[in-house]
């Protein structure tokens, strides 16, 4: 991590987890225990949970997200939610492409462009995840996998832009399987996705682009992997619903 050149990014995903009364209580507990951090504090939660975190996070320095967003700024897709309704509704950041969206819903290369493009546009500020299958590893594909996922999902999008772009590096075969890369394989995946900017924007503009390593980081190891000089911080699942947990990784990131 190196805050010199760019903003450091704790983010958690609560993904299907809290109603809007847990998210309230929990994040009343997060409050004083991330007081004063020196690095970007998101919860990116439920789209029903957002006017409870954003009402419950007034005051603090906690920043609210969504997990999701649609490409259409309107019309006939039911159960999407747009990237104006999220401005409006007091939304900062969004989640594209995570591995569950690709694996269970469908989610391609190309719509993750769509749906970063309209977070864009909108004023919001997209963490776009990346990452390759335990296939994909085994089998040599990482450097190009990555490289390829985040220019696909940054292609329209200009330099200036980027200054409001968050990457996430998750290794799917890291997500939800208590399976953690070590250290230097964060470090790895993550400089393969700011090879690939720099490949695009050059590498005076990439090394300003905040990565995150998304792959169960947690509360024992993220001083070891926020250590590295290109772990930005991190997209957090599971340790960011439990308020000690989250705030020992956002300390890390505040070193």
């Amino acid at each position: 991590m190196n805050k010199s050149l760019r903003k450091a990014v704790i983010a958690g995903n609560w993904k299907m987890n809290n109603t809007p009364s847990q998210t309230t209580a929990l994040i009343n507990e997060m409050k004083p225990l991330l007081a004063g951090a020196d690095c970007e504090v998101v919860l990116c939660v439920p789209f029903i949970d957002i006017a409870a975190a954003v009402e419950a996070a007034k005051g603090s320095n906690i920043k609210i997200g969504a997990e999701n967003v649609h490409f259409k700024a309107s019309g006939a897709y039911t159960g999407e939610i747009s990237a104006e309704m999220l401005k409006e509704a007091g939304v900062e950041y969004v989640v594209v492409g995570h591995s569950e969206r690709r694996q269970y819903f469908g989610e391609t290369d190309q719509t993750v462009n769509l749906r970063s493009l309209a977070a864009i546009n909108a004023g919001l500020k997209p963490i776009i995840c990346v990452g390759e299958t335990l296939e994909q590893r085994e089998l040599g594909y990482t450097e190009t996998l990555l490289k390829y996922q985040t220019k696909m999902a940054l292609t329209n999008v200009t330099a200036d832009q980027l200054k409001d772009v968050v990457i996430a590096y998750e290794p799917v075969w890291a997500i939800g399987t208590g399976v953690t890369a070590t250290a230097d394989q964060a470090d790895e995946g993550n400089r393969y996705c700011r090879e690939a900017i720099a490949e695009v924007y050059g590498a005076d503009v990439a090394e300003t682009v905040t990565i995150q390593y998304g792959g169960s980081m947690n509360a024992k190891n993220a001083d070891e992997l926020v250590a590295k000089e290109n772990v930005d911080g991190g997209l957090i699942g599971g340790a960011s619903l439990k308020a000690e947990d989250f705030s020992v990784i956002v300390k890390a990131a505040s070193k």
